[in-house]
Order: structure tokens, then C-alpha cells, then sequence
């Protein structure tokens, strides 16, 4: 069943049960007053009635007549007994219609019980005990209320027709409000439905609504969009760059390896071994740190354990010297005395290992000196700082902005090669784990790449 269909069954059912119902109950408590209203009316017609004859008893027939001329005005259809205190029969009013329970009704009534009730058809029936004057009476009524029931169903007639009426508005109500209530749902459909996953440029969906959860749900839809596009275009690049980029390299690679085959100088073979080797292992790393990565975008968890941050980077430093054995880093610590649990990480340690080599190769490839810094600020106790510097070609303002982007490389790197997603992934591996990486070059020669991790 669709959304506004539901809408429209159960708000229209429900409003026009509870309309029913309530209606039903008017026209209850309607019947119960009448019944209630018409017995009190023959209770006064009885005290009436026994009043009369108390004082006129020696009138008793001509009283009777009397009696019935009235009675023929009030109920227009009764007859009433009524008995002495040893119950015997001193009044029966001359109506021709007869009470068929009157002896069970007369023998139920005493002292104790002074009233009873009950119906004969659709006639009341009122048996009655009462004293006046110290003389002890029993009296049985049975009327038909014209009036009241004309009333009745009148009333009746009204109830239907504004049962009818009402049906009518709240089906009209229920469709108009199903149509306000579902029309930004079938927007939000239909924007589901010419979502394009492969565009390139992601088009959010908008409509207007004053609905809190419809908005709500339409900007965490908008988000979840957003999501799902930046996961897609990551996967579309890393396809692309996997089909493209590691496709040349490796196309490179085999070509250099076949020129090698044919190279008679050693020193150019050993020269171009090593380069190869580089080149293998640099899209190795990369391959690695996409496999990961896709891992936590794909919902798996991935393995996390505690080291210290500043070990990682002496082994990090170490393994890089055995390749650049000129290169010197210096790693410093601010303030001198800290509190050594501000080192620990609670991370993945082949990602984060995989980030900072990154950031330490390109410190190593851009430096002009043969030398970098890395600054380890613990001066903060709800985060931890990493700076690593170095002396060399900066990236110009106006590329600053475009440094995370995939397969960005700045005038600054025309002359180092690369495929242009080691910032991109670095940046995707300190996202993961909630840390902040930026860039600055503060004087013309200095790059700066800070790190900020989040401290708990």
C-alpha cells in the first residue's frame, strides 16, 4: 500500500470510528435521559394521582374518568393501578391497555424495595412504593412516551445525517492531507529515482517542506548523497587510477625491464634496477594503503592497536635512511617534559605508518638541504601535534588549495615523478582517524605539513 493510501485509510477509519462512537454514545445517553425523564414524569402522575385520591375517595369512579381525561393529555397510551397497603386494587385508570406483569411487579415491592423497573415492548413500566400521611401506598404505571421517542428519532435521523456529512468531510480532509503530506515524500522519490550514481557533479535533492522530519530526512538523505558520492568518485578514481596510472607505471616498468635485458654497462643496469625497484614499491605502498582504506569505506573493521607515535617514527626514519642514508631528520619534542601517554595512538599502525612515510618521502624529495624536521608538540592535552618541515620548493597560493585532490601535482613537482594520490590518501587515512592535516609555507622556501590528533 503506498504511503499517502495509509495515510488516507488510517487517519479517515480512525477519525470515522471515533465519530461513530461518539454519536452512538449521544444517542445513547439521549435514549437514557428519555427513559429516565419519562419514568420521573409517571412517578409525579402516581404521587399525583394518590394525592387525589386520598382526599376524594368517596369520588373514586368520577376521579378515575378525570384521571384518564388527563391522562389522555399527558401519555396518550397508560394505565396505571394502584393498591392499598395490603396491595388490593383501589384505582385502575379505564385505558384498555393492560400490564401483563403487573402482579410479579406488585408482590416485588415493599418497604425495602420501592422501586421497579422495566419495559413491556416499548412501553415503561414504573412499580412504585409510597407513603403519605402515614398510609402506605403500591402503584404500577405503564406509559408509552410518544413524544420522547419522536425525539429519539428525530434525533437519530440528524446523528446519521451528520455521520454521513462527516464521513464525507474527513475522506475529503484525509485525501487533501495525504496529497500535502506525501507530495515532498514523492519529490524525495522521485529525486531517488533520477539519482544518476555515475555523474559526475552531484545534484542534492530540495524541496520545500515545513515538516521538521521531512527536512531532517531530506538533509541526512542529502548527506548520505554526499557520502555515497565522495565513496564512488574515491572508487572511480582509485579504479581509474588502478586501470591507468598503475597500468603505465607497470607498461613502464616491463618496457625498462626488456631495455635492461639488452644493457651491457652494469653501473646503468644497477642504476635502473634501482629505480624500478623505488617505482615497484612506492605503488606496492599505495596498493596496500587502498586496500585498507576500502575496507573501512566498505563498513569492515580493520585491525587497531597502541604504539607510541614517536617510535613509529624513529622506525619509519630508520628504514628510509637505509635508502637515503644522506638524509637527515631531525625530530624534536615540545615541550622537553611532557606526559609520554599524549604519545600513545589507538590506530590502525600500517595506515598511519603508511601516511607518514608519505609526508617523510615528499619531505626527502622536495628538500633542497638533505634535511627535514619533525616537530612532536604535546604542549595541548586534548590533541597532539605533528609538524614536519623542510627547506625547499613551496606550493603556490593559488595550488594550495587543490593539494588533496587527486592526481594534483604542483609546478613544484615537474621534476620528481609520482601519480599525483599520495596527499589524497593521506589525507583519507588521518580522516579515518579523525585527525586534521594541513598545509603552509610561511617564507618563500619553507613547507610545512601539520598533523593534529584528537586526544580523549
Amino acid at each position: 500500500m503506498k504511503f499517502r493510501n495509509k495515510i488516507l485509510f488510517y487517519f479517515s477509519s480512525t477519525v470515522i470510528i471515533l465519530t461513530a462512537l461518539t454519536l452512538i454514545a449521544i444517542f445513547w445517553i439521549s435514549s437514557a435521559f428519555r427513559e429516565e425523564s419519562f419514568q420521573q414524569q409517571q412517578y409525579q402522575k402516581i404521587k399525583y394521582t394518590i394525592t387525589l385520591l386520598k382526599e376524594h375517595q368517596e369520588q373514586a369512579e368520577q376521579l378515575s374518568m378525570l384521571l384518564d381525561e388527563q391522562d389522555i393529555r399527558d401519555f396518550y397510551d397508560e394505565k396505571l393501578y394502584i393498591y392499598d397497603s395490603n396491595k388490593s386494587l383501589i384505582f385502575e385508570s379505564v385505558d384498555s391497555l393492560e400490564i401483563y406483569k403487573a402482579n410479579t411487579i406488585r408482590d416485588q415491592l415493599s418497604p425495602s424495595l420501592r422501586w421497579v423497573e422495566t419495559k413491556e415492548n416499548r412501553y415503561d413500566i414504573v412499580g412504585v412504593y409510597y407513603e403519605t400521611k402515614g398510609k402506605a401506598y403500591y402503584a404500577i404505571s405503564k406509559a408509552y412516551d410518544a413524544a420522547g421517542y419522536a425525539n429519539n428519532a428525530f434525533l437519530g435521523k440528524i446523528l446519521v445525517i451528520i455521520f454521513i456529512a462527516m464521513v464525507i468531510v474527513v475522506l475529503l480532509l484525509s485525501l487533501y492531507l495525504s496529497n500535502i503530506i506525501a507530495q515532498p515524500i514523492l519529490r524525495l522519490t522521485k529525486g531517488i529515482n533520477e539519482f544518476e550514481p555515475n555523474q559526475d557533479a552531484l545534484q542534492a535533492i530540495e524541496f520545500k517542506t515545513t515538516t521538521y522530519e521531512l527536512q531532517e530526512l531530506k538533509d541526512k538523505f542529502n548527506e548520505l548523497l554526499q557520502r555515497s558520492h565522495e565513496y564512488m568518485s574515491f572508487q572511480k578514481n582509485t579504479i581509474h587510477h588502478i586501470s591507468h596510472e598503475l597500468k603505465t607505471p607497470i607498461a613502464i616498468l616491463v618496457s625498462e625491464l626488456e631495455r635492461l635485458k639488452k644493457e651491457d654497462n652494469i653501473g646503468a643496469l644497477q642504476a635502473g634496477a634501482e629505480q624500478l625497484s623505488k617505482k615497484a614499491a612506492s605503488l606496492g605502498d599505495i596498493i596496500s594503503a587502498l586496500l585498507q582504506i576500502s575496507k573501512l569505506e566498505s563498513g569492515q573493521q580493520i585491525h587497531q592497536e597502541t604504539f607510541r607515535l614517536d617510535e613509529l617514527l624513529f622506525d619509519l626514519i630508520a628504514e628510509l635512511n637505509i635508502v637515503n642514508p644522506d638524509f637527515n631528520f631531525d625530530i624534536r619534542y615540545t615541550p622537553e617534559q611532557f606526559d609520554a601517554s599524549l604519545l600513545v595512538l589507538d590506530a590502525n599502525k600500517m595506515l598511519i605508518k603508511q601516511a607518514f612515510q608519505n609526508l617523510l618521502i615528499n619531505a626527502i624529495q622536495y628538500a633542497n638541504n638533505e634535511s627535514a624536521t619533525v616537530l612532536i608538540d604535546a604542549r595541548q592535552k586534548r590533541s597532539l601535534h605533528i609538524c614536519i618541515s623542510n627547506n625547499g620548493h613551496t606550493i603556490s597560493p593559488s595550488e594550495q588549495q587543490y593539494i588533496f585532490n587527486y592526481f594534483f601535482r604542483g609546478q613544484n613537482s615537474q621534476q620528481i615523478s609520482g601519480f599525483g594520490l599520495g596527499l589524497v590518501f593521506t589525507r583519507k587515512i588521518f580522516q579515518i582517524h579523525h585527525a586534521v592535516i594541513s598545509y603552509r609555507s610561511e617564507a618563500p622556501d619553507m613547507n610545512y605539513f601539520e598533523i593534529s590528533f584528537p586526544r580523549h
